[in-house]
């Protein structure tokens, strides 16, 4: 599959960016939010440093996915123990319907 180039706006500067093709438009949404966060933080701290501001901006991005990757290692961790206990569950049943048919 091939790359395609897209410009995106970050901080007022447009910067051309390859993705691959069909992803586009999801490439133009992250980097409007990204600008957004940026825009917000720039708004609440007074930073006018781009580089401090792209560099909070990629620590809290960097955050929030680490905390989802959390989420769904605890939300897999629980599915598979839940799934252990109906196959126990499943295995006594069976075994007591064997017993009984002996």
């Amino acid at each position: 599959m091939s790359n395609q180039a897209v410009e995106v706006e970050i901080l007022g500067k447009l910067t051309r960016v390859n993705c691959p093709a069909g992803q586009e438009e999801s490439l133009i949404k992250a980097a409007q939010d990204l600008n957004s966060r940026i825009e917000e933080m720039t708004a609440k701290t007074k930073v006018t440093n781009e580089v401090q501001l792209l560099t909070i901006a990629a620590l809290n991005v960097c955050y929030e996915l680490q905390s989802r990757s959390q989420e769904v290692q605890q939300k897999q961790d629980n599915l598979t123990e839940k799934m252990e206990q109906l196959s126990a569950s499943l295995d006594d049943i069976l075994t007591q319907v064997a017993q009984r048919k002996s």
